[in-house]
């Protein structure tokens, strides 16, 4: 399906139905970090991506083809920012009246000052907003926002969301080396949240290949500092394992396609999800992934991630995140599913 994928496994949300309501990579941040590479434009302005009736039509369909035991929750989790999709608060309204499955949205939380997207919001279970900064500089530094949208409206917005939402307002930081892992920048940090006050604070590290090459995960001894100096609820979330439900996808390249433009995946992983496919043939897809153009494939702390063609990431600074055969057929024609060879650096 276009707008729903899944069940997917998610390190915060179970299995999770995913519904992405806006085009790759539609979003007002830049973030170093973001897996799904660059924002090229940046963009702040709210409207309707795709119809949004479709969009409810195509959760109808998938919760349909699924037991109620097999989903954990519904998430808004857009290509980018879901909340510039003006239709976002009808549609969590529609899909209220379709399941009793909990609804959650994934959200930088930029929007957040503007009342009627709090207003929208309050409709979800559980809305899991963005706070990797405790200063403007280093907000500025780490998510890159749009010109039009400051740290202070960043964090009015979260702390007056706070004030009128009765469910679970998770926030979720992002650690990266260099930038926000001192003791300084966690103390700045924690006195922000100590004003949002959220029911947990969940600690990501920048595993899977980030839009600028040079980003690192924290080490561990900063992860024991941050969840001292962030507090109780803090802690660190751990990359989830499991497999993804492409059952909905009679087309095996499209399958691929639509899973890794929502969820760039390490090649294992992927593998592992296109059981229902003969191995020849997911091979041979993967093949034709590779050479088509399709999907790119980046090398990170050893592993082969897969990911949508259109993503846009920065030039290799490092040896930690490489790119493989993006640029056409010449490049990809020896690819072989499964073999875990190191991928060969960028030409400058």
């Amino acid at each position: 399906m276009k707008y729903v994928f899944g069940p997917v496994p998610s390190r915060r949300l179970g299995q999770s139905l995913g519904i992405d309501p806006i085009p790759l990579k539609t979003c007002n941040w830049n973030c170093v970090y973001c897996q799904l590479g660059r924002t090229a434009p940046l963009t702040s302005n709210r409207r309707d991506y795709f119809p949004r009736g479709e969009i409810v039509q195509q959760v109808k369909t998938a919760l349909e083809a699924h037991r109620r035991e097999e989903v954990d929750w519904v998430t808004f989790v857009g290509s980018g920012e879901p909340t510039l999709h003006i239709g976002l608060g009808w549609m969590i309204r529609q899909v209220k009246t379709l399941t009793s499955i909990p609804i959650a949205v994934i959200t930088n939380g930029s929007l957040l000052y503007r009342s009627d997207v709090r207003e929208e919001l309050r409709a979800a279970d559980a809305v899991l907003p963005t706070l990797d900064a405790g200063t403007r500089m280093l907000y500025r530094t780490i998510n890159r926002p749009h010109p039009h949208l400051t740290f202070a409206s960043l964090v009015d917005g979260l702390t007056a969301f706070r004030h009128v939402y009765a469910g679970k307002l998770w926030l979720e930081v992002m650690l990266v080396k260099g930038l926000n892992d001192s003791e300084e920048a966690l103390k700045d940090l924690a006195a922000v949240l100590g004003k949002i006050a959220p029911d947990a604070i969940h600690l990501s590290l920048p595993i899977r290949p980030p839009a600028e090459p040079w980003v690192q995960p924290a080490d561990d001894e900063t992860l024991m500092r941050a969840t001292a100096i962030l507090g109780r609820t803090a802690g660190l979330i751990h990359p989830v394992e499991g497999e993804f439900d492409l059952s909905g996808c009679e087309n095996i390249l499209d399958a691929i396609v639509a899973i890794i433009t929502r969820h760039p995946m390490r090649e294992e992983e992927l593998v592992r999800s296109l059981n229902r496919w003969a191995p020849c043939r997911v091979t041979e897809a993967l093949r034709e992934l590779a050479v088509s153009g399709r999907a790119q494939v980046i090398s990170r702390f050893g592993h082969l991630f897969w990911i949508a063609a259109g993503a846009r990431y920065g030039e290799k600074l490092g040896s930690h995140s490489q790119r493989k055969g993006q640029a056409g057929p010449e490049k990809n024609r020896h690819y072989k599913a499964g073999q875990n060879q190191r991928a060969s650096p960028d030409k400058d």
